[in-house]
């Protein structure tokens, strides 16, 4: 056979396989991944699939009065890639507060600094120059680019070693910082190297306040240095803890540790009394963190701390430690070590149903709502609806990004839109009178079809203001949910342990769930998929219709082209009312545009309304026909 028509052939047949087994339109370089084998059609990792992973040892201290944490840092980055490397990219994330550089929202003068001090760099015991004269090193924006001296082969490793400080921020609190003189949590605070996948190859978005990590699984081993009487909270488990906490202290966190009830660990009568730690003058925390995205911490000298444990898999017996540490004033979070207790039970039982991956998780009582491995730094609301939302929303997280590594600087409905959606349930239960799903609905229709509604498909880091979070949160969000609702529980539970299982600790993009789902299901859900994350579709449904005999003739046209269940309620003269139509998304699934129906009844229909407060609609005003 001709070398050239061959080729040809075999161009025209992958095209054609494409075409066959997905209508979903495929990027080039993730094409170019199927073609490599380490992504594939079905949605499991190919056979070539392969991720990068790192060993962390970091010796850190805090000082608390200039908020300067000082640290020495050795990484060995393991190249499992079959690329060789000719630069390694450190994440260098506390630059976000440097001079000059670029951001996504104002932060105060007072928290603009030189960036992260980098006193010493080598690499492979070869010393570089950190003043700016040598080469081998550049730094832009968030990211320091390392030439070393030989490339970094296919499956070998390299050691980078780092000494370097920076000033905590005390007013602009991105995520982390300063929350009284001394209390803090400390985030994206040591240089880490930036993931290098089969996709993009070096991850050199920089990052500008918004959009926030993309890590790989890796090993720590961390030391913290803090004065006496402080406590430190970190991802992973605390080494020694006989060490630094005091005796009494120690013997209630040992209880907390195999508790089914919440435990008070350190009350405010503790540090009145004195010491909750040991009497030295400084204090070395130990904690070790195996495969997880990233490591955070906090410390305080005067926040209460309750903690209970869960066992959050009936098969092994195995549990976790769930706690929360907040300051006297903060009245909501005494009950935060017990809301999150209940939350990951839900998780772990009802949805996703898949045992907590974690052995610990310790809510801080910080600012906002934000989301680390076996952390979670959260404001102290004034209402219980926001608490439980926000606990809740917060651990939800463990799941999606970080059981799951999810790029969420490219992708961040992958983990935001199921932060969304999957404590819906809890929410519900553990709220009087509380619907967030109709919040969600009702959020997402201020936006969509506006030129802010842009599809969730659109990288994320394009994306500013309400366009990202209409497309990260409430979209996605819903977009979930209504799936759950077409699939069934028990099916749409089925394809979601699928997605988890095959992906967790691994590195998923959407083609992945899409494919996984569309395999699990025994379904080709593209017509689903496409116009909810790839197209310019919105929720707007209308209504006409009319008396006939023995019933009514009723008329749906699906005006935006985003598939919404469809619900008709009834209300009749004799004051009764009830839905007579009840169809879920896939009503459309036929890429039909209206729907005609004739529904019987023998009573006197008085009004007819299309909808509920759970399914978004733009515009509600021809949702309703009166007689």
């Amino acid at each position: 056979m001709n070398k050239k028509f061959f080729f040809a052939s075999l161009i025209f047949l992958t095209t054609l396989s494409f075409a066959q087994r997905t209508s979903l339109p495929i990027p080039l370089n993730i094409q170019k991944a199927i073609d490599k084998g380490t992504r594939t059609l079905d949605g499991k990792p190919g056979p070539n699939y392969w991720q990068n992973k790192a060993e962390y040892k970091i010796k850190a201290e805090l000082e608390p009065k200039t908020r300067i944490i000082t640290g020495q840092e050795t990484i060995v980055y393991f190249n499992n890639s079959p690329d060789t490397l000719k630069q390694i990219v450190v994440k260098v994330l506390p630059d976000l507060y440097r001079k000059g550089n670029s951001r996504d929202f104002e932060i105060s003068p007072n928290d603009i600094t030189d960036g992260i001090h980098l006193r010493e760099i080598s690499v492979n015991g070869e010393e570089i120059k950190t003043d700016g004269t040598d080469k081998a090193i550049r730094r832009e924006g968030t990211n320091l680019f390392i030439t070393p001296k030989l490339p970094m082969a296919p499956k070998s490793s390299i050691e980078i070693k780092f000494s370097w400080s920076f000033i905590l921020p005390k007013e602009s609190n991105v995520r982390m910082g300063t929350y009284d003189s001394t209390s803090f949590f400390v985030a994206y605070w040591f240089p880490q190297v930036a993931v290098y996948d089969d996709i993009d190859g070096w991850d050199i978005v920089n990052y500008n306040g918004q959009v926030e990590t993309y890590n790989d699984f890796s090993n720590y081993e961390i030391e913290l240095t803090v004065p006496k009487n402080f406590i430190i909270w970190g991802t992973g488990l605390l080494q020694n803890p006989e060490e630094v906490l005091s005796t009494e202290i120690f013997e209630r966190y040992k209880k907390a540790n195999s508790s089914d009830t919440v435990v008070k660990i350190i009350e405010e009568k503790d540090y009145k009394s004195g010491l909750v730690t040991a009497d030295k003058e400084k204090l070395i925390y130990k904690f070790k963190a195996d495969y997880v995205p990233d490591f955070v911490f906090a410390t305080s000298d005067h926040y209460l701390w309750d903690g209970s444990s869960l066992i959050v898999d009936k098969k092994s017996g195995r549990r976790t430690f769930i706690s929360a540490a907040y300051k006297k004033e903060s009245k909501d979070f005494y009950m935060v070590a017990e809301l999150a207790r209940k939350a990951i039970e839900s998780f772990s039982t009802h949805i996703p149903e898949i045992p907590f991956p974690y052995p610990k998780m310790t809510v801080f009582n910080g600012e906002g709502g934000m989301e680390f491995p076996m952390m979670v730094n959260d404001s102290s609301e004034p209402e219980l609806q926001r608490t439980v939302h926000l606990t809740s929303h917060e651990i939800s997280h463990t799941y999606f990004p970080f059981y799951m590594g999810i790029n969420e600087r490219k992708y961040a409905w992958m983990d935001e839109g199921w932060a969304t959606m999957l404590p819906f349930d809890f929410q519900t239960a553990n709220v009087p009178g509380y619907d967030p799903r109709a919040r969600n609905a009702i959020s997402f229709s201020e936006f969509a079809g506006n030129e802010q509604d842009v599809p969730p498909m659109v990288l994320s880091y394009e994306l500013r203001g309400a366009s990202y979070r209409t497309a990260s949160y409430r979209r996605p969000g819903a977009a979930y949910e209504f799936l759950r609702q077409m699939l069934g529980d028990e099916l749409f539970k089925k394809c979601l342990y699928e997605y988890i299982n095959r992906w967790n600790g691994k590195h998923p993009i959407p083609f992945d769930f899409f494919f996984t789902f569309n395999k699990t299901d025994g379904q080709n859900l593209d017509w689903y998929f496409k116009p909810w994350f790839f197209e310019n579709k919105y929720p707007d449904l209308s209504l006409v219709a009319k008396i006939v005999d023995g019933g009514v003739s009723v008329n749906v046209t699906n005006k935006g082209g985003l598939p919404v269940p469809v619900k008709l309620k009834f209300y009749y003269e004799d004051g009764t009312n009830e839905f007579v139509y009840e169809k879920n998304a896939d009503e459309w699934k036929n890429g039909n545009v209206a729907v005609t129906t004739f529904l019987q009844t023998k009573k006197k229909v008085k009004k007819i309304e299309l909808g509920t407060t759970q399914i978004p609609d733009v515009n509600p005003n021809d949702n309703i026909v009166e007689f």
